[in-house]
């Protein structure tokens, strides 16, 4: 019996030791939905969301999506708002939604459908002095409504980032 258990303990305290790493490996700061897409944001938008505020305007035909400095002198946020938004926009048209799905998951609300009817979507990018917007037009009433699920979505996820106008 001593002797099994010569054999056995080392094995049970190796393996105790190993769970207790890995249970130290897992420990992550505990955040919610909205400060984990801020936090990753920065992987997909190139501006600093603390300093800048997306807005969500739902329109008959689809909507706008408005991205904004908080302070109008930051030049350098209103350049990378921008460059990105317009970019994001040439992508959009052509039926890529993969930035917003890398930020929010696959299975974000109204990308599915996006992705499937961007041909039958306007995407419209335009400059603004605070920042820039992208506009979304469809007179199909399945991609309207694909639009403000996204929108919807987005807003819950951005949070303290995100308004609704």
């Amino acid at each position: 019996m001593i002797k099994a258990l010569r054999l056995v303990l080392p094995a049970i305290v190796g393996c105790a030791g190993i769970i207790i790493f890995l249970a130290g490996c897992g420990v992550v700061r505990s955040e919610n939905r909205q400060e984990q897409i801020h936090h990753m944001g920065h992987d997909v938008m190139p501006f600093d969301l603390s300093k800048t505020t997306h807005i969500f305007k739902m329109t008959e035909e689809g909507g706008v999506q408005r991205v904004i400095v908080k302070d109008s002198t930051a030049s350098d946020q209103i350049s990378l708002i921008q460059q990105h938004l317009e970019h994001e926009a040439a992508r959009f048209q052509s039926g890529d939604f993969s930035d917003p799905a890398n930020l929010h998951g696959e299975n974000m609300p109204g990308l599915r459908e996006l992705h499937a009817g961007a041909s039958h979507l306007k995407i419209t990018y335009t400059a603004l002095p605070r920042g820039a917007e992208i506009r979304f037009e469809t007179s199909d009433i399945r991609l309207q409504t694909a639009i403000h699920r996204w929108f919807g979505a987005q807003l819950s996820e951005h949070g303290a980032d995100a308004v609704s106008e």
